[in-house]
């Protein structure tokens, strides 16, 4: 029963390491297969065609880089960097209105996780005016810090636009007949 057992491991350890060499890449196996002559008709090496060529990203728009860049320092916690940033950018502020409200949705969270909650509150009623279906990710909308500081704002916009949509005065009554006798 020992022979069998010891038989049995080292069959085992014997089938897992040809198993695991197996999957190991020799250098020259890697390597593509040269051409027929070994050389293109140039005389230099061909080179690999199995080689990727190096993807080279299209730079972004400047409104794109500098929101990006916004949030990148938002990313990395300096929310009053990313304040400046997004607001000192002109090409931002003459983008389109997605991108703006992505900038003012920015610096509103900033504003928020800096304890600036009237700035932040005025940052979310820019960009309700700017677009009455602005709204929050879902995700976002649970953040203890601004969310409640977004309905806050959401109530105060539409406050004013009932108000802006109100007639500005009530007319005044028209005396009545009897009350313009002249006393004597």
């Amino acid at each position: 029963m020992k022979t069998s057992v010891r038989r049995l491991s080292f069959l085992g350890a014997v089938f897992g390491a040809a198993l695991l060499s197996a999957c190991a890449v020799l250098p020259e196996q890697a390597k593509p297969a040269p051409a027929a002559s070994g050389k293109p008709a140039s005389g230099k090496p061909a080179a690999s065609a199995s080689a990727p060529a190096p993807v080279v990203a299209a730079p972004l728009p400047p409104a794109q880089a500098e929101l990006a860049e916004g949030q990148d320092l938002y990313d990395k916690g300096d929310f009053n960097g990313a304040i400046r940033k997004l607001s000192g950018s002109t090409d931002i502020w003459t983008a389109d209105q997605s991108l703006q409200l992505s900038a003012i949705k920015t610096m509103a969270f900033s504003y928020c996780v800096t304890s600036r909650q009237t700035l932040c509150r005025q940052q979310f009623e820019k960009a309700l005016k700017m677009d009455p279906n602005f709204d929050l990710e879902p995700g976002e909308k649970q953040h203890p810090l601004w969310a409640p500081v977004f309905e806050q704002a959401k109530k105060r916009v539409a406050a004013a636009a009932k108000k802006a949509a109100a007639p500005a005065h009530k007319p005044t009554p028209k005396p009545a007949a009897g009350d313009d006798a002249v006393k004597k």
